[in-house]
């Protein structure tokens, strides 16, 4: 086969499903992997919307996916054909000053590179540069969808938890019950806070956060006034971490806003627009932000909590189809039709 299905990102504001080459080895650290399962994520969106000025026109989409490796380059140690591997978001070396410190985000090599620099994982093939990190072996018991989020969105909301420093017995906020939303509630249950708050506009996420017990209080800012909610809820205090994940309109400054003096604000969100920071509104609050891409560094640690089940990301799978019909996906996702929390790409079926 030397063609194979990919969408790919045209310009902005349009994609395409159409015939691409199949991918080869350009560097012994590569390798190939057929890609068993994929998902549209919002990061795809802000792409295809022009949001995202990393990302180049003509490349093919995804950086969500598991597959099976079918080529592995001559550098390539740790995997060989035949292993079932979970893949990065992020490309990284490994090796430079960043990477040896745990950013590796901000890798000199790489990044955030599949799916918006280079060619991603909404393909039947695609080739994952510096393979022995960029994996995370899938573990027998475990499937390719219990596996599906680990790389990417779960490793977002890890990562949120992680650096938001949460306390035993402490209150902590997420404003956004989305995907990402869903993964840190998830992800700040490992650290025993004494409540989460969760926010969103949609009552039917936020019913699903409470009925899986990903939270224990919900708000709708439709109907509830959120910051007297939460102050109500913390003795007039305000919340003592807030994971701001929603991005929308408004939601930064509601949550420096909600935060209580000398709070953690972790701004997850990627914003379509510039956000304001009123520091003399901030001032005498004392607040920490921290803010970012995902350092995507502990995504072993993340495969054994889901390989134990104390991670399961099985509830955001709404949807599911194959490649064919990934244009439908980006409708029924990016409009959030029908429900659609996650969207998930089977393999391209030909008739």
């Amino acid at each position: 086969m030397e063609t194979m299905k990919a969408l790919v990102w045209k310009e902005k504001g349009k994609v395409e499903l159409c015939d691409r080459p199949m991918p080869k080895i350009v560097d012994p650290r590569d390798a190939i992997v057929r890609v068993t399962r994929a998902s549209i994520c919002s990061s795809d969106l802000h792409i295809i919307h022009g949001t995202v000025p990393r990302a180049k026109e003509g490349v093919v989409l995804g950086h969500e996916f598991v597959g099976e490796v079918v080529e592995a380059g001559s550098a390539v140690r740790r995997f060989k054909p035949g292993d079932r591997v979970a893949v990065n978001v992020e490309s990284f070396c490994g090796e430079c000053f960043f990477c040896k410190r745990g950013y590796v985000n901000n890798c000199v090599e790489g990044g955030w590179e599949l799916g918006c620099r280079i060619n991603g994982g909404q393909a039947e093939y695609v080739r994952v540069p510096t393979a022995d990190q960029s994996f995370t072996r899938i573990p027998e018991g475990v499937s390719d969808e219990d596996a599906l989020f680990v790389g990417d969105v779960l490793a977002t909301g890890y990562w949120a938890a992680q650096i938001g420093e949460i306390a035993p017995a402490s209150t902590a906020l997420v404003l956004g019950a989305g995907p990402t939303g869903l993964c840190t509630m998830m992800s700040a249950r490992l650290y025993s806070p004494a409540k989460i708050i969760a926010v969103d506009v949609s009552d039917e996420r936020l019913a699903l956060a409470k009925a899986k017990g990903l939270c224990d209080v919900t708000l709708n800012p439709k109907r509830d006034d959120v910051l007297c909610a939460v102050r109500a809820l913390t003795e007039g205090r305000g919340a003592d971490r807030v994971f701001e994940v929603a991005g929308a309109k408004n939601t930064f400054e509601l949550a420096w806003q909600a935060a209580r003096p000398n709070a953690v604000v972790v701004v997850v969100a990627l914003y379509a627009e510039a956000q304001s920071i009123p520091l003399q509104l901030m001032y005498g609050k004392n607040l920490t932000f921290k803010t970012g891409g995902v350092d995507a560094n502990s995504c072993g640690d993340i495969m054994k909590l889901v390989e134990t089940k104390q991670l399961d990301t099985s509830l955001m799978i709404t949807h599911r189809a194959p490649l064919n019909d990934i244009l439908t996906g980006y409708d029924i996702f990016g409009n959030q039709k029908d429900g659609c929390i996650k969207w998930v790409v089977t393999p391209y079926e030909r008739n």
